[in-house]
């Protein structure tokens, strides 16, 4: 493939950075609008399990948000670094893959309530096909097997409660 000799894999595993941001920017940007404007009328449509969370998603702020996406954006340099440098693809590709599966979930979101969503742009045109490229290209390199990233894409979860704290210490650090 005519990439592969242009963009080096080491590029395309520090593009999960720009991607992950690119992503996020998008969320930054529309989150606090969006909800103000849409939660009123979609709140009733919410699955009771969801409701909780969908609530308190509700009162973020943008700059709430940016607290937690700067965290998590301080964890995956170091995991990028790591892999790039000393071949340790396990946090690595299970963020990717969480990132991969997060896609499907501002699909399912924008289907569901029948409109846009924060994220699901760049989720559909910047995410997923860099998701795919990349387990594309680190399995046809040989860094990993495809059973490898089976395997190591569960290790993702450990971003969940990350995340969660990244939205508290928003609520803390900046207020309303």
């Amino acid at each position: 493939m005519m990439t592969e000799s242009i963009i080096s894999i080491q590029s395309v595993m520090w593009l999960f950075l720009a991607t992950f941001m690119i992503h996020d920017f998008e969320e930054i940007i529309f989150v606090e609008y969006w909800m103000k404007r849409n939660y009123p009328k979609m709140s009733n449509k919410i699955p009771g399990p969801a409701r909780k969370l969908v609530k308190n998603m509700s009162e973020v702020t943008s700059a709430q948000f940016a607290v937690a996406v700067c965290l998590e954006f301080i964890v995956f340099v170091p995991v990028t670094y790591l892999a790039v440098e000393h071949q340790n693809y396990i946090f690595f590709i299970g963020f990717n893959a969480l990132l991969f599966i997060h896609v499907f979930t501002h699909l399912g979101q924008s289907i569901f309530l029948k409109s846009y969503t924060p994220g699901v742009v760049t989720a559909l045109f910047v995410t997923l096909p860099y998701s795919i490229y990349l387990f594309n290209r680190m399995v046809s390199e040989g860094l990993v097997s495809f059973k490898e990233v089976l395997i190591y894409a569960p290790v993702g979860l450990v971003l969940l409660p990350l995340v969660m704290l990244g939205h508290k210490l928003g609520k803390m650090v900046i207020r309303d």
